[in-house]
């Protein structure tokens, strides 16, 4: 599951103290080369998979975990001259454009870029390769509702309505990367006009603010196996394939027309000791096995078009048809002051 906090403007402080090393920290062995790969903390990937590609190439892939995407982009915005790897992967459409205005990445377009990356491209520069999208909707507890003989919510106007006081647990926007794709999801449905007052009347119905996923979907809701008190969460469209039941159905749903797509990219660093191996590395993150091996290993969807998805995937977690979207300047530009724009509004 997806649960990675976002660190703004403050986490331009966070050191290189913070590494941590994982799949790559094995010998190379003689005549091996060694690709790190910097990386957010919720990087996965099956070892057989690391295993095979070091077979195959000689490269053997070292990871080094440096905290959630918005620190992972402070943290190579910080060491843009002395980059701390090859290759990096996990900054997404939230961050993407601080990263290309640093100048971070190198220029490299992967022969598979044109397999379905390209749709999901943040400008022409070829910088940036799509690798998985993840969309971050409300999801429901229909157990509760039907309970309470109360109708499932479909909208985000639905929560605003009395009958959903006290239902719905949200994750703090300047804290948790899915809370800020749900406030940008917002903007992008309600417009600039729209969404102040639309959390004003959230805040009025008794939505619960929480500072990450994992508190607000494991102990708030009462659809996972936390068993809290509130139908109601900002989670994935993903979420309900980890709650499928021994009758191979979900025990929840995703409401999807309330979704924002969040997308990841990997790049090539500028200043890589082994730009050749690092892009041989970017090839691989956009192979058929690894993209067949994304949903199950980091519960997002492939980037690349025709990888088919799981079977309890295609029955609990469907792709939404259409989410949400911002230009990624537009949210570079804004995303400090729409934060603290928020602040003031439901924490004010």
């Amino acid at each position: 599951m997806r649960k990675v906090p976002v660190v703004l403007a403050a986490a331009l402080a966070v050191s290189l103290a913070g590494c941590t090393l994982t799949e790559g920290d094995s010998d190379t062995g003689s005549g091996g080369k060694k690709v790190v790969l910097v990386t957010h903390d919720s990087w996965a990937a099956p070892k057989d998979l690391l295993d095979e590609f070091k077979n195959d190439t000689g490269i053997t892939i070292d990871v080094r975990k440096v905290g959630d995407a918005g620190a992972l982009t402070n943290q190579l915005v910080l060491t843009k001259d002395d980059p701390i790897g090859d290759i990096a992967f996990g900054v997404d459409n939230t961050f993407a454009s601080r990263a290309l205005e640093e100048n971070v990445f190198a220029a490299y377009r992967s022969p598979d870029a044109d397999k379905g990356a390209q749709r999901y491209q943040v400008d022409d520069s070829g910088r940036l390769t799509a690798i998985d999208t993840g969309d971050v909707c409300l999801n429901i507890d229909p157990a509760a509702f039907a309970a309470k003989r109360v109708p499932e919510p479909k909208t985000y106007a639905d929560l605003t309505k009395t009958e959903y006081r006290d239902m719905l647990v949200v994750e703090d926007p300047a804290t948790s990367s899915p809370g800020l794709a749900f406030l940008l999801g917002t903007i992008a449905s309600l417009g600039e006009d729209g969404w102040r007052e639309y959390w004003v009347a959230l805040k009025g119905v008794g939505m619960k603010v929480v500072s990450g996923w994992e508190e607000a979907y494991t102990q708030d809701f009462s659809g996972s196996s936390g068993q809290g008190d509130r139908p109601i969460v900002v989670s994935y469209a993903s979420s309900p394939a980890a709650e499928v039941g021994k009758d191979g159905k979900p025990a929840t749903k995703a409401l999807l027309d309330t979704c924002f797509r969040q997308v990841e990219y990997a790049g090539v660093l500028n200043g890589a000791k082994d730009p050749d191996s690092a892009r041989k590395v970017l090839d691989f993150l956009l192979s058929e096995k690894f993209q067949a091996a994304v949903p199950e290993s980091m519960y997002v969807y492939p980037a690349r078009s025709g990888v088919e998805l799981p079977k309890a995937w295609q029955q609990a977690a469907p792709q939404p048809k259409s989410s949400a979207t911002l230009p990624p300047a537009d949210i570079q530009q804004n995303r400090e002051r729409w934060i603290d724009e928020w602040r003031g509004l439901v924490q004010g």
